[in-house]
């Protein structure tokens, strides 16, 4: 399921959303989550150059996928982006959200793509939880309006299912790619921690943890023995 959801996720903002070709440059916030270490996978598989930004235990599961590894707690990613790129990237993954997705528009070249896919640095806010969502949206609207020949997407992996048939022809054969790369190990899903589901609670603790490398699994108590942790 790890590898379905993640898979999917990633594999639809890289080819789909953002249309990543070879020899691009991108940008992947959250390179060693769950979804952004699957997606940096995919995009080396898909010859593109992978600058991966996350905290600083992260560093070496980043790097060790063959990505450039930057760190938002001791470097000035904007800065060392500019360096790497000096005339821009092709894509900026954003699962963060905030005033900190003006600084990922900023990193894009003409023709770039901004895919943001979340807000997480709003998520302890008060008020709605909506909101957060509504203004991201709102200024990603207004962003690929403007003539300077950039784009910004919202990305929902389950957007577009009303047209219920071409919304489950296109599932399918995403997911067979998916599925593909797994099978002959060009990617896999790291697992952070798997938990009983009796300890729920506890996993959604250890989610939230900053650092983590992969996703959090809760399994059927009777098959979560005593490795979970």
């Amino acid at each position: 399921e790890t590898v379905i959801v993640n898979g999917l996720t990633a594999w639809r903002m890289l080819h789909r959303s953002a249309r990543v070709r070879a020899g691009q440059k991108i940008v992947v916030l959250g390179a060693a989550g769950g979804v952004g270490s699957v997606l940096v996978q995919l995009a080396l598989h898909a010859g593109a150059s992978v600058i991966g930004v996350g905290s600083s235990p992260q560093q070496d599961a980043i790097a060790a996928r063959g990505a450039i590894a930057v760190d938002y707690r001791t470097e000035d990613v904007a800065a060392r982006v500019a360096e790497l790129a000096p005339d821009g990237v092709a894509a900026v993954f954003d699962h963060v959200g905030g005033e900190g997705i003006v600084s990922s528009w900023r990193m894009l070249a003409r023709g770039g793509t901004l895919v943001a896919y979340g807000t997480a640095s709003t998520k302890d806010d008060p008020g709605s939880a909506r909101l957060p969502v509504l203004k991201l949206f709102a200024r990603l609207t207004l962003w690929s309006a403007l003539p300077n020949g950039r784009r910004a997407r919202f990305f929902n992996l389950w957007a577009g299912r009303r047209r219920r048939a071409h919304f489950q022809a296109a599932l399918r054969d995403d997911l067979g790619h998916v599925l593909r790369l797994a099978r002959e190990g060009a990617i896999d899903a790291p697992v952070a921690a798997r938990y009983p589901l009796s300890q729920a609670a506890a996993a959604l603790r250890f989610a939230e943890r900053r650092g983590l490398i992969g996703k959090v699994i809760i399994v059927p108590d009777e098959v979560a023995p005593l490795w979970w942790r």
